[in-house]
């Protein structure tokens, strides 16, 4: 090989390398921008079943699993942890999804 040659193979191969590595940043960035999404349409599900359960009922419910149980919401608790602090009867609950590891 030319010293040319070896160059421009030298050349090419850090340019095959960088831009391996800017896609890669790139997918790990758009996962992450996703899975916030996720969780944030999760606390949004929550909320509406609750304020939902407040109009039909007149109080907020106990718990995550009585929303699930009376008005169809589907939780994961494989992957998620939800955090419902009830604050008062007719006060919104405190809502708060996190993901596991």
């Amino acid at each position: 090989m030319s010293k040319l040659n070896k160059i421009a193979f030298t050349l090419l191969l850090i340019i095959v390398i960088v831009i391996f590595t800017q896609s890669f940043i790139g997918v790990s960035r758009f996962d992450g921008y996703s899975e916030d999404e996720r969780i944030e349409a999760i606390e949004t599900a929550v909320t509406k079943a609750a304020v939902q359960c407040y109009a039909i009922e007149g109080s907020y419910p106990p718990d995550i699993d009585y929303l699930a149980e009376h008005y169809g919401l589907v939780v994961n608790k494989d992957a998620y942890f939800y955090h419902y602090e009830i604050v008062a009867s007719n006060i919104i609950p405190i809502i708060a999804v996190y993901k596991k590891w």
